[in-house]
């Protein structure tokens, strides 16, 4: 729950200054899950892992997750999409 209501709304403007836009935070139904999932967008040609290590090593990272007990984080997965036609967001 700390991680979904301190430490993931802090990530929102610090990733704002590598260029990531934050459009949702969501977390699953299935309350054994445990589970957050971010809906966030590159900024155009960048390539995702670099931005995301240039990030994570960033003071604005560090600062973001302090007092956050990183080994409470079972996994990290991510997911690059391309938006349909018909998407909202595209």
């Amino acid at each position: 729950d700390k991680h979904e209501t301190v430490h993931w709304p802090r990530h929102i403007p610090s990733l704002r200054a590598f260029g990531v836009t934050t459009h949702g935070i969501w977390t699953q139904l299935n309350a054994d899950a445990h589970r957050l999932v971010a809906l966030i967008s590159y900024p155009d040609g960048a390539d995702p892992a670099m931005v995301t290590s240039a990030y994570m090593a960033s003071p604005g990272f560090a600062a973001d997750i302090d007092g956050f007990d990183v080994g409470n984080i079972v996994s990290v997965e991510e997911l690059l999409l391309d938006p349909a036609a018909a998407s909202p967001l595209s």
